[in-house]
């Protein structure tokens, strides 16, 4: 009986070009060594599979290894290898959790993607910018949290480069939906929330969207089994 491999599907993009750069590796690699071992003449079939070898694939490497690991910086589980991150994204990953991160990290047309999803800039040169921001984490995280605690309790607290925009939000929850405008809150208020004059994060944001982070009056991590008996008693 012959066991054949089984090969992992590809279900995204990421995986795809990690795919794409492996297998345009191979091909580069094969073509130098046939030319290698066999040194064949110099001539038209030659210089074309050495134009594929030295040049085209290994372009098509760089390409696509660039694109995917863009990709992967687009997920949660990238944003967690810091840390100082560990309060957000743990939050996030917890199915008992009931904050705004966690509840949007379960939708399945974007959670994996949350953070990127609702903190990236969605203007015209986003996301460039966005990813410039990234490389000013990585300078804080170096300086200022690298040795600061389990969840980087010890460094200075984490804020946003600027104010939440409203956009952030109503991309996804139109003002015009049925069942945003059924809500008695925001009657009241849906001019002021289109114009911007009042920010959807004034009511909901804080410690409902992310209440482990140090910022918002938490401790990094879970709750505690005291805290869970108490948290109901506190909000009558």
């Amino acid at each position: 009986m012959v066991v054949r491999p089984t090969v992992p599907p590809i279900n995204t993009i990421e995986q795809l070009l990690k795919v794409t750069a492996l297998t345009a590796a191979a091909i580069s690699i094969l073509i130098l060594v046939w030319y290698l071992v066999r040194r064949p003449p110099l001539g038209r079939l030659t210089k074309v599979m050495l134009l594929f070898g030295l040049g085209v694939m290994p372009l098509g490497v760089a390409l696509t290894g660039n694109i995917a690991g863009f990709e992967y910086t687009l997920n949660r589980k990238f944003c967690g290898s810091c840390h100082v991150m560990l309060p957000y994204t743990q939050d996030a990953e917890d199915p008992s959790s009931k904050s705004l991160a966690a509840i949007h990290s379960r939708n399945h047309a974007f959670g994996e993607e949350s953070c990127y999803t609702c903190h990236a800039d969605y203007q015209m040169f986003g996301t460039m910018t966005t990813k410039l921001n990234g490389l000013r984490h990585l300078y804080y995280y170096i300086t200022e949290y690298a040795n600061s605690g389990k969840y980087g309790e010890k460094g200075p607290r984490i804020h946003m480069y600027k104010q939440f925009q409203n956009g952030m939000c109503t991309r996804c929850h139109s003002t015009q939906a049925p069942r945003w405008t059924a809500v008695e809150d925001h009657q009241g208020m849906i001019e002021d929330i289109r114009s911007g004059q009042l920010k959807c994060v004034e009511c909901h944001g804080g410690k409902n969207v992310h209440p482990r982070s140090f910022t918002h009056g938490g401790s990094g991590g879970p709750p505690t089994a005291e805290a869970a008996t108490t948290t109901p008693a506190n909000k009558e």
